[in-house]
């Protein structure tokens, strides 16, 4: 039988003492979610636990904060993160989704709605599955259909829909590739293609750099790789009219509405985040 080690509050308050020293972002988020976490209670939960925790629990605790000062993200160490309404499973191959691009989910609800709500969807490199599973939680009524270059990444996505009781259609695809089922028929495009030039991934925080898939951070020299690429592969599977949302890099807005008008799409502007960046930029495809 294990016995009762320390409790709640002094494990967080040594936790956070560790990570703060060691320069660690936010330590008390990281100290209080993880074990928060391994409890199964609330943050907020954690000074109303009287129990000390367990020999086991201690010890495992101890080993995710070590976990956490290698600069390994809570959701790596956890497998999982939270989006919107949902729980998502992760690992090596998928992005950790990050709340910035719940922003990207409320511009494409908006394009929905203003279509009528009932409409085929497409989310181009899904992931996890964050956007697509978001979309098809709160507007089903819709088709949707995410794509991804890694079988690896969409097995993970499969399971996170199904987890999260959606329904989305899973397809291996570059970009426009393999799609022609597809042909004319997306009414709202939505993508969180890589956009970070390749020159200044190196100097990303830890948190990113060394443990993100590169291929869903790398945008090319510029960053604007894959904006060109789906500006130019991706009209001949949109419908007259169709709607396409863009997530982008901070300053990269301008840059992106550029491409589209270069490239036929008539701009319907931009949409911020929680911080006022502009995060989503938003095109017309002509009727």
């Amino acid at each position: 039988m294990t016995t009762g080690v320390a409790s709640a509050r002094d494990l967080v308050r040594q936790a956070t003492t560790r990570l703060e020293k060691a320069g660690v972002p936010e330590p008390v988020a990281s100290a209080e979610v993880l074990l928060s976490e391994l409890l199964g209670v609330g943050r907020a939960m954690l000074p109303l636990v009287r129990e000390s925790l367990t020999e086991d629990e201690a010890k495992l605790y101890g080993a995710w904060i070590l976990r956490r000062l290698n600069r390994e993200p809570v959701q790596r160490i956890l497998g999982h993160a939270y989006f919107r309404n949902l729980r998502l499973e992760l690992n090596e191959h998928t992005l950790i989704p990050r709340s910035d691009t719940e922003s990207v989910v409320e511009a494409a609800l908006e394009r929905i709605d203003r279509r009528g709500g009932s409409r085929r969807v497409l989310d181009l490199g899904t992931g996890s599955g964050a956007i697509a599973i978001s979309i098809a939680q709160e507007r089903p009524a819709c088709e949707v259909h995410a794509t991804d270059t890694s079988q690896a990444a969409l097995q993970t996505a499969r399971r996170n829909a199904e987890a999260n009781e959606t329904m989305v259609h899973f397809h291996q695809a570059d970009v426009a590739a393999n799609l022609e089922a597809l042909r004319e028929s997306i009414s709202v495009l939505v993508s969180n293609l890589p956009y970070i030039p390749s020159a200044e991934i190196n100097g990303l925080a830890p948190e990113v750099r060394d443990w993100d898939p590169l291929t869903a951070l790398d945008g090319g020299p510029d960053g604007l790789d894959f904006y060109r690429r789906i500006l130019t592969e991706t009209p001949s599977l949109l419908e007259r009219g169709a709607d396409v949302v863009l997530e982008v890099g901070d300053g990269q807005a301008d840059d992106v509405l550029a491409l589209g008008e270069a490239t036929g799409f008539t701009t319907l502007g931009s949409h911020k985040d929680l911080a006022g960046s502009e995060r989503a930029v938003i095109f017309r495809w002509p009727a």
